[in-house]
Protein backbone atom coordinates (compact mmCIF):
# COMPACT_ATOMS: atom_id res chain seq x y z
CA UNK A 1 0.00 0.00 0.00
CA UNK A 2 1.37 3.45 -0.95
CA UNK A 3 1.61 6.02 1.86
CA UNK A 4 -1.01 8.06 -0.59
CA UNK A 5 -3.61 5.07 0.19
CA UNK A 6 -3.05 4.67 3.78
CA UNK A 7 -3.18 8.57 4.86
CA UNK A 8 -6.52 9.10 2.95
CA UNK A 9 -8.11 5.45 4.17
CA UNK A 10 -6.82 6.97 7.68
CA UNK A 11 -8.76 10.06 6.95
CA UNK A 12 -12.08 8.50 5.97
CA UNK A 13 -11.64 6.40 8.84
CA UNK A 14 -11.12 9.47 11.72
CA UNK A 15 -12.86 11.87 9.75
CA UNK A 16 -16.98 12.33 8.65
CA UNK A 17 -18.53 15.87 7.18
CA UNK A 18 -21.09 17.85 7.88
CA UNK A 19 -23.04 16.05 5.19
CA UNK A 20 -22.34 12.69 6.37
CA UNK A 21 -23.26 13.46 9.76
CA UNK A 22 -26.33 14.81 8.94
CA UNK A 23 -27.52 11.64 7.12
CA UNK A 24 -25.88 8.89 9.60
CA UNK A 25 -27.25 7.52 12.90
CA UNK A 26 -25.73 5.22 15.71
CA UNK A 27 -23.26 7.36 17.11
CA UNK A 28 -23.10 10.26 19.56
CA UNK A 29 -22.95 13.77 18.69
CA UNK A 30 -20.30 16.27 20.39
CA UNK A 31 -19.56 19.72 20.93
CA UNK A 32 -16.62 20.22 22.65
CA UNK A 33 -16.73 23.85 22.70
CA UNK A 34 -17.59 26.28 25.87
CA UNK A 35 -20.41 26.84 27.33
CA UNK A 36 -21.17 30.18 25.84
CA UNK A 37 -20.62 28.91 22.67
CA UNK A 38 -23.11 25.98 23.16
CA UNK A 39 -25.59 28.76 24.27
CA UNK A 40 -25.07 30.83 21.20
CA UNK A 41 -25.79 27.61 18.89
CA UNK A 42 -25.35 24.13 18.50
CA UNK A 43 -26.65 21.21 16.46
CA UNK A 44 -29.52 20.10 18.04
CA UNK A 45 -29.31 16.36 19.42
CA UNK A 46 -25.25 17.14 20.40
CA UNK A 47 -24.47 16.87 23.70
CA UNK A 48 -22.48 19.73 25.59
CA UNK A 49 -18.88 18.07 26.48
CA UNK A 50 -16.12 20.41 26.44
CA UNK A 51 -12.12 18.79 25.66
CA UNK A 52 -11.09 19.82 29.18
CA UNK A 53 -13.94 18.12 31.01
CA UNK A 54 -13.82 14.58 28.57
CA UNK A 55 -10.97 12.73 31.28
CA UNK A 56 -13.33 13.16 34.13
CA UNK A 57 -16.98 13.29 32.62
CA UNK A 58 -16.55 10.66 29.07
CA UNK A 59 -17.26 7.68 31.36
CA UNK A 60 -20.76 8.97 33.13
CA UNK A 61 -22.13 10.76 29.50
CA UNK A 62 -21.11 7.85 26.89
CA UNK A 63 -21.45 3.83 26.42
CA UNK A 64 -17.61 2.73 25.09
CA UNK A 65 -19.79 0.41 22.81
CA UNK A 66 -21.37 3.76 20.83
CA UNK A 67 -18.95 5.94 18.10
CA UNK A 68 -18.60 9.45 18.91
CA UNK A 69 -18.22 12.23 16.47
CA UNK A 70 -16.98 15.73 17.74
CA UNK A 71 -17.52 18.93 16.12
CA UNK A 72 -15.78 22.39 17.48
CA UNK A 73 -16.15 25.76 15.38
CA UNK A 74 -14.98 25.29 12.17
CA UNK A 75 -12.06 24.40 9.68
CA UNK A 76 -9.66 27.12 11.92
CA UNK A 77 -10.27 25.35 15.09
CA UNK A 78 -8.71 22.25 15.92
CA UNK A 79 -10.75 21.84 19.17
CA UNK A 80 -12.65 18.52 17.41
CA UNK A 81 -9.52 17.26 16.92
CA UNK A 82 -8.45 17.90 20.59
CA UNK A 83 -11.72 16.44 21.94
CA UNK A 84 -11.45 13.56 19.43
CA UNK A 85 -7.81 12.67 20.27
CA UNK A 86 -8.57 12.84 24.88
CA UNK A 87 -11.72 10.33 23.54
CA UNK A 88 -9.48 8.39 21.85
CA UNK A 89 -7.05 7.81 24.24
CA UNK A 90 -9.74 6.74 26.83
CA UNK A 91 -10.80 4.14 24.16
CA UNK A 92 -13.39 5.41 22.36
CA UNK A 93 -14.43 4.82 18.73
CA UNK A 94 -14.27 8.16 17.40
CA UNK A 95 -14.38 10.75 14.52
CA UNK A 96 -13.94 14.08 13.66
CA UNK A 97 -16.91 16.35 11.88
CA UNK A 98 -15.04 18.36 9.40
CA UNK A 99 -16.02 21.93 9.03
CA UNK A 100 -17.15 22.27 12.56
CA UNK A 101 -20.53 23.92 13.24
CA UNK A 102 -19.67 26.51 10.65
CA UNK A 103 -20.08 24.09 7.93
CA UNK A 104 -22.96 22.92 9.49
CA UNK A 105 -24.58 26.47 9.50
CA UNK A 106 -22.89 27.20 5.96
CA UNK A 107 -24.59 24.14 4.31
CA UNK A 108 -28.46 24.86 5.49
CA UNK A 109 -28.66 22.82 8.70
CA UNK A 110 -30.60 23.54 11.33
CA UNK A 111 -28.67 25.27 14.75
CA UNK A 112 -30.52 25.29 18.23
CA UNK A 113 -30.40 28.49 19.69
CA UNK A 114 -32.22 30.45 22.65
CA UNK A 115 -34.78 31.34 20.19
CA UNK A 116 -35.30 28.11 19.04
CA UNK A 117 -34.15 26.16 16.08
CA UNK A 118 -32.75 28.72 13.17
CA UNK A 119 -32.07 27.25 9.71
CA UNK A 120 -30.11 30.07 6.90
CA UNK A 121 -30.26 29.19 3.28
CA UNK A 122 -27.31 27.26 2.50
CA UNK A 123 -23.99 28.98 1.22
CA UNK A 124 -23.43 28.48 -2.49
CA UNK A 125 -20.06 27.96 -2.30
CA UNK A 126 -20.45 25.27 0.24
CA UNK A 127 -23.32 23.28 -1.03
CA UNK A 128 -24.77 24.61 -4.47
CA UNK A 129 -28.07 23.32 -3.67
CA UNK A 130 -29.94 23.99 -6.66
CA UNK A 131 -27.44 22.52 -8.43
CA UNK A 132 -27.50 19.45 -6.88
CA UNK A 133 -31.52 19.56 -7.03
CA UNK A 134 -31.86 19.48 -10.67
CA UNK A 135 -29.06 16.96 -10.94
CA UNK A 136 -32.01 15.08 -8.70
CA UNK A 137 -29.05 14.66 -5.92
CA UNK A 138 -30.57 15.45 -2.23
CA UNK A 139 -30.29 19.13 -0.97
CA UNK A 140 -28.28 16.89 1.93
CA UNK A 141 -25.86 15.52 -0.55
CA UNK A 142 -22.78 17.78 -1.77
CA UNK A 143 -23.00 15.25 -5.10
CA UNK A 144 -19.42 13.80 -4.68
Amino acid sequence: MTSAVAFFEAQLNFQTDVSDVRAATGFVLIDSRSQASWDQAHIAGALHLPTADIPARAAELLDPAVPVVTYCWGPGCNGATRSALALARLGYQVKEMIGGIEYWIREGFPVRTPDGDVTTPADPRTAPVPLLLLAGAPPESCGC
